[in-house]
């Protein structure tokens, strides 16, 4: 699908950089793909909770430091 739109160049310099993208096609699809995986991530990790694993800090740090 065909779109127009404009686009300030400094903007998407910097997410050509942090994306490791070259041409505007791949850095938009590069950027779309990145912000629906990081709203899967931020939804899976709102609908598991948490877990009461039932360890206190020194048991944490005896098991750190057994590997």
């Amino acid at each position: 699908m065909r779109r127009t739109v404009v686009i300030e160049d400094t903007l998407l310099e910097d997410a050509q950089r942090l994306l490791g993208t070259r041409g505007i096609r791949d850095t938009i699809e590069e950027a779309l793909r990145e912000v629906i995986r990081r709203n899967r991530l931020e939804n899976l990790r709102n609908s598991l909770g948490t877990v009461e694993l039932g360890l206190t800090s020194e048991d944490l740090t005896r098991l750190r430091d057994a590997e």
